[in-house]
C-alpha cells in the first residue's frame, strides 16, 4: 500500500469537517464499547445476585435473607427491603393523622410498592442503551457524510489539477470511502450490543418480577407461593 494512502493520510490531508467527522465516529465507538464493558460487567454482577434468591428464602429470618441476597445496592435487596417497608408501613400504623396513601388496601400498597421498586431498577438497568442506539442508528450517516464530503473536495482537486487519471482519482476516492466504512465499524458493534443488553436485561428483570411476586404473597399472606408454609 502506497504510505501517502491511508487513514492517516485522510487525517493529514482532511479539512476541518474531515477531521470533525472523524472526531465524532472516534467518540461514538468509545462511547458505545463502555458502555457494552460496564452493562455487561452489571449484568455478570446481577446474574449471581438472582442465584441468591433461593438462599433468600431458605434463610431462617428475613434480616439473615437480606444478607444472602448481596449488597445493598442489589436490586434485589431494594425489593424485598421496599416490601417489607410498606408491610411494615401499613401493619404498624397507629392513630397518627391518616395519609392518602393509607386507604389502599394492604395488597394493592404491598404491589405498588414493590411495582416501584422494580421500575425503578429496570429504569437503572437500561441506562446508556440510548447511547448505542443512537450510535448504531446515526453512525452510518455520520460516515456516508464524511464519504459525500470527501468526495467532493477530491473532486474539486481533481478538477483544478486537470488530471483525471486513474492513479489520480482511486486514492482520494478511495479515502473518501474509509469514511462509510468506519461508520459501519462504529455502528454494527454498536446495535449488536444494544440487542444483546436488551435480551439479557429482559433475563434479569423477569427474574425481578418473579421474586416481586413471591415477596407480595410473604407480606400477604405469610408464605412464598407454592412453599405451603405459613408463619
Amino acid at each position: 500500500m502506497n504510505p501517502t494512502f491511508g487513514l492517516v493520510n485522510v487525517w493529514m490531508q482532511g479539512d476541518a469537517v474531515s477531521r470533525v467527522v472523524l472526531l465524532v465516529l472516534l467518540a461514538m465507538s468509545l462511547a458505545s464499547w463502555l458502555v457494552i464493558g460496564f452493562r455487561l460487567l452489571d449484568l455478570r454482577r446481577l446474574s449471581r445476585q438472582a442465584a441468591a434468591i433461593e438462599s433468600f428464602w431458605h434463610a431462617k429470618d428475613f434480616a439473615e435473607g437480606i444478607r444472602a441476597l448481596g449488597p445493598v445496592d442489589s436490586p434485589f435487596v431494594a425489593l424485598a427491603q421496599e416490601g417489607q417497608k410498606a408491610a411494615t408501613h401499613l401493619t404498624g400504623k397507629g392513630s397518627a393523622q391518616a395519609e392518602l396513601h393509607e386507604g389502599f388496601d394492604f395488597s394493592d400498597w404491598v404491589t405498588r410498592s414493590l411495582r416501584n421498586s422494580v421500575d425503578d431498577s429496570t429504569a437503572r438497568m437500561q441506562s446508556g442503551l440510548a447511547i448505542l442506539a443512537s450510535a448504531g442508528s446515526t453512525a452510518p450517516f455520520v460516515g456516508l457524510f464524511g464519504t459525500v464530503w470527501g468526495i467532493y473536495h477530491a473532486l474539486m482537486s481533481i478538477g483544478m489539477a486537470g488530471q483525471a487519471t486513474i492513479d489520480k482519482v482511486a486514492g482520494p476516492i478511495g479515502e473518501a470511502l474509509i469514511m462509510t466504512a468506519l461508520g459501519l465499524a462504529v455502528a454494527i458493534p454498536a446495535v449488536l450490543g444494544y440487542n444483546a443488553l436488551v435480551r439479557a436485561n429482559k433475563a434479569i428483570i423477569a427474574k425481578l418480577n418473579r421474586f416481586a411476586h413471591d415477596l407480595h404473597a410473604y407480606f400477604v399472606t405469610g408464605a412464598r407461593v407454592g412453599s405451603g408454609k405459613h408463619t
